[in-house]
């Protein structure tokens, strides 16, 4: 259904959305294709200069000027989440939209063999910051007449795989997280659903499969249908569910 769906051109027209982990693959497809159908994008990554090439991208495509919004996920505060929530509200009074992308993945272990430091900075990139500044956002994606919170998951948070330690677990946090937040929100104007994207061309997918051609893998910018679909007001109604690329 979704790689035929064709959505118009403006279906983000005036939009504010915020994008994490925007500055490559997924992110930064996305982050793309909402400026090309009409939003203003605000681009929070690690690495500036990433950033600045979806920023300069973005803007030569004739699209809205986007904001880059530089913050370690790792080593994140919540006083650097309220500050977050702070500049959208100054500078944009509301948020329609939030797709979590950003991601860590450092290796595959055996839980017994896994490094605690290691576990709690990918729980802290996958799970915990995500819903920080879900909460943060809160009020701001109230203040929107139609928001779509996106939440990133993977086969292996739906059924455990072994050796996939803290990524596996923080996406089924991820899950758990979507569903509670699409619970308590069902009576609002805002609507909560995970994206499993599924095997898909980025550095992530490569460092957890080395053997596996990434070249054959679709890309990025193929899943942009069923993200803009999750985003876009045609989703009105939909809410907890867990979208795939391949429903």
């Amino acid at each position: 259904m979704h790689a035929e769906y064709q959505p118009a051109s403006d279906i983000l027209k005036d939009r504010i959305i915020l994008v994490t982990g925007a500055g490559a693959g997924i992110g930064r497809a996305m982050a793309l294709a909402y400026a090309r159908h009409g939003a203003t994008v605000v681009l929070l990554g690690k690495t500036v200069s990433k950033l600045e090439a979806v920023y300069d991208e973005t803007e030569a495509g004739g699209n809205a000027t986007p904001a880059i919004y530089p913050m370690h996920l790792e080593g994140a505060t919540p006083h650097d989440y309220d500050e977050l929530a702070d500049a959208m509200e100054s500078n944009f009074g509301r948020l329609d939209g939030i797709l979590h992308n950003a991601a860590s993945l450092p290796y595959l272990s055996r839980i017994k063999d896994y490094e605690t430091e290691d576990w709690l900075k990918v729980m802290q990139v996958n799970l915990n910051a995500p819903f920080q500044i879900t909460q943060a956002c809160l009020p701001l994606l109230g203040k929107s007449e139609d928001a779509s919170v996106i939440f990133t998951t993977d086969e292996v948070g739906r059924v455990g795989k072994a050796f996939w330690g803290a990524y596996g677990v923080s996406k089924f946090g991820i899950e758990g997280l979507a569903q509670i937040l699409a619970a308590e929100l069902t009576n609002s104007a805002i609507r909560v659903n995970c994206i499993d994207p599924g095997p898909t061309r980025t550095t992530l997918r490569k460092r957890a499969f080395p053997g596996e051609d990434n070249a054959s893998l679709k890309t990025p910018d193929t899943l942009a249908p069923l993200y803009l679909w999750a985003m876009g007001p045609e989703s009105r109604g939909t809410t907890g569910q867990r979208l795939s690329w391949d429903d």
